[in-house]
């Protein structure tokens, strides 16, 4: 079986939970996740399973969008609510200030990655680190925040959606939003809405898929996460040069394309340079 799955991942599941139920599920151990999700949070998770696995390296690079819950007056060491209180005391705030306390993290920002995170520091895992107590200077690293929207107040949390690029850790971001505000804050809740060209609207409930006895239903085609690229279908003799792994001559724009076989196979992720069409991935079959 091939294809994408997007699973709605549930509260208390590591990602790689996920992956190994579903290595089961699909009997396949070619399977990989695209955006690893915290145990606490919910949400879209795509999932590649056999030859689609090959698409996921280009996932890395895709937009998240999320809504959280940002629970003002309360700091963590992990900055999000499961971790061990620092601090914490009652807040009164009102929507202006909170709208005005926004406006600096939309756009391109500096984040200084939070220390309970799998990024590595002279080959050790910054979790690790701060596991055993210590903590180490991080480099800030540039994000871009393109959409930060207050949704008002809800049980006496702030529900923020985020719309973000790669790398962007919203718990450091809930916590960087409490500083502004002045009374500290860290993250209560967390959902994924969307990743790439994957919405809520198209996620599986993963008790669906360990229940299901077709799962390969809910399974899409790889292309799909291309769907915003022109599609090209070849002729016989360009196909075959794709398939040898040879360029060959397209007049067409430069640029990325979907190309395809003239029955309709998905052949590869395409990029046309100077009238030439090269191959950046092929999803073929190889007999």
């Amino acid at each position: 079986m091939n294809g994408i799955v997007i699973v709605d991942k549930p509260q208390g599941w590591t990602s790689q939970d996920v992956t190994a139920r579903l290595r089961r599920v699909f009997g396949t151990r070619r399977i990989g996740h695209g955006g690893t999700l915290d145990p606490m949070a919910t949400g879209v998770l795509p999932v590649f399973v056999g030859r689609a696995t090959r698409a996921v390296e280009f996932f890395e690079h895709a937009r998240k969008e999320y809504v959280t819950l940002l629970r003002p007056g309360v700091t963590t060491d992990t900055q999000d609510i499961t971790g061990t209180v620092l601090s914490s005391h009652e807040v009164q705030l009102d929507d202006e200030k909170i709208r005005a306390a926004l406006a600096p993290f939309r756009g391109e920002i500096l984040q200084i990655p939070p220390m309970y995170s799998a990024l590595k520091v002279n080959g050790q895992k910054l979790c690790d680190l701060a596991r055993r107590g210590r903590e180490v200077e991080r480099r800030p690293r540039p994000i871009t925040i393109h959409a930060l929207e207050y949704l008002g107040m809800d049980n006496g949390c702030i529900r923020l959606r985020v719309d973000c690029s790669k790398g962007t850790y919203i718990r450091t971001l809930c916590q960087d939003i409490g500083d502004a505000l002045g009374c500290g804050g860290c993250m209560e809740q967390l959902r994924r809405t969307r990743a790439g060209e994957y919405d809520l609207s198209q996620a599986v409930p993963l008790e669906t898929l360990l229940e299901a006895e077709d799962p390969a239903r809910y399974l899409r085609p790889v292309d799909s996460m291309f769907a915003r690229l022109p599609a090209v279908t070849l002729t016989a003799n360009q196909e075959k040069r794709c398939r040898n792994g040879n360029s060959f001559s397209l007049p067409l724009a430069d640029g990325q394309y979907r190309a395809y076989a003239q029955g309709g196979e998905f052949l590869m992720l395409a990029q046309v340079s100077d009238g030439k069409m090269e191959t950046i991935k092929s999803f073929f079959d190889v007999e």
